[in-house]
């Protein structure tokens, strides 16, 4: 079966990959969006990626199996997956219905998603231009 483009962008920051999960998930959308993602993982020799998932205002127990299914699918092919940007709605519902993301490693936002896939934002010294290190 080719390979069809699901709309989520995926972004590739050297040997990580950017992404998210929208509330329009279905069955067809999150198959495409799994194979997607898992070929983009072999072809650009991925080694993290970050799924953010701020944009989620509810999450149901189809969306917190295929997170884990996209997690254990990813691990198996090399890399790592963490989860950034869940509301505390969203943590609120996945206890309330006993859901948990057994396998699935989450950070509070996308920066620190990718601070622990080893990106880190390099902070420029106050006052200074990027030009005035070359003079």
């Amino acid at each position: 079966m080719p390979h069809q483009p699901t709309g989520v962008p995926i972004l590739r920051l050297g040997d990580v990959l950017v992404t998210g999960l929208l509330n329009e998930l279905d069955d067809k959308s999150a198959v495409a969006f799994t194979d997607e993602l898992t070929t983009r993982i072999v072809a650009d020799a991925a080694r993290g990626v970050l799924i953010d998932i701020s944009r989620l205002e509810i999450i149901d127990s189809f969306v917190a199996r295929t997170l884990m299914e996209l997690t254990t699918m990813a691990r198996l092919l090399g890399a790592r997956v963490i989860v950034a940007g869940m509301r505390p709605a969203v943590a609120i519902t996945l206890v309330e219905l006993g859901l948990q993301l057994t396998g699935v490693e989450t950070a509070l936002n996308a920066e620190a998603g990718l601070g622990a896939l080893g990106w880190h934002r390099m902070p420029q010294p106050a006052g200074e231009a990027p030009s005035d290190s070359l003079r």
